[in-house]
């Protein structure tokens, strides 16, 4: 436990030291909050949508999380580039206990961005309906970090450098993000989106903070924790399995 608590406590302490990384990642979710929000709020409430700052916000707050998570595997790469993964490696712990310990703390951050994003779309005009559902909010919430950063350390188990990274991540991370419902509702989307979004893990946590923020829902709470938990549990197993194969 304690290679875990310390691996855990090294990614927040990261987070928490890199104060431009915590304002440049909270840049995004402003613009599309404010951009798209107030931009195409009147239009989305003419079409008998109603508030659009509603809708859109717990897409947001999913983009948010999803960038941070993911982007986590970036880390691991850096530490392959500076030989502390090497140090770690060697030592006599586990590579299960490694990856928990990383995983968990990448988690840890994704969601507190989220929220962090969640408190600043009130001040834009996201009115939830209970304060009380911030707390079941946040269980989602960590549940979509950790699945995304299983992902991004499965990714960055078996990629050798950034350039290599980031390119998947930008045929990922954006298709996910636009194809999940974040931004449209998806019972006027064309078949084709509905059939993307609904392989698409992202899709079910927006729809599993719309209902328990606002009300909305397209599958239902039920259907969207079933997914999310098997979807996390496999990327869990696979993020160990590849981050195993690494050769210190």
């Amino acid at each position: 436990m304690d290679i875990i608590y310390i691996l855990w406590l090294r990614q927040l302490k990261r987070y928490w030291r890199s104060k431009s990384r915590i304002i440049g990642s909270i840049g995004q979710p402003i613009l599309f909050l404010v951009a798209l929000g107030f931009g195409m709020g009147p239009m989305f409430e003419k079409a008998g949508g109603g508030n659009y700052i509603n809708f859109l916000a717990p897409g947001v707050i999913t983009q948010a999380i999803l960038f941070m998570a993911i982007f986590s595997g970036i880390e691991l790469i850096w530490d392959k580039e500076f030989g502390f993964l090497k140090e770690t490696l060697v030592a006599p712990v586990s590579r299960l206990s490694i990856v928990i310990g990383r995983t968990l703390g990448g988690a840890t951050i994704a969601t507190i961005q989220g929220i962090i994003v969640f408190f600043l779309s009130l001040a834009i005009g996201f009115k939830p309906n209970n304060f009380l559902a911030l707390l079941p909010a946040i269980g989602i919430m960590f549940l979509l970090a950790l699945l995304y950063t299983a992902l991004g350390t499965a990714i960055a188990s078996i990629i050798k450098d950034f350039h290599g990274f980031q390119l998947i991540m930008n045929f990922l991370v954006m298709p996910t993000f636009f194809l999940s419902g974040a931004l449209f509702p998806l019972q006027s989307a064309p078949v084709l989106i509905k059939k993307i979004a609904a392989i698409n893990p992202l899709t079910y946590a927006v729809d599993a903070l719309r209902q328990i923020l606002v009300g909305t829902v397209h599958f239902g709470l039920p259907l969207d924790f079933l997914v999310l938990a098997a979807v996390t549990s496999i990327l869990l197993f696979l993020a160990s399995w590849l981050f195993s194969k690494i050769q210190a």
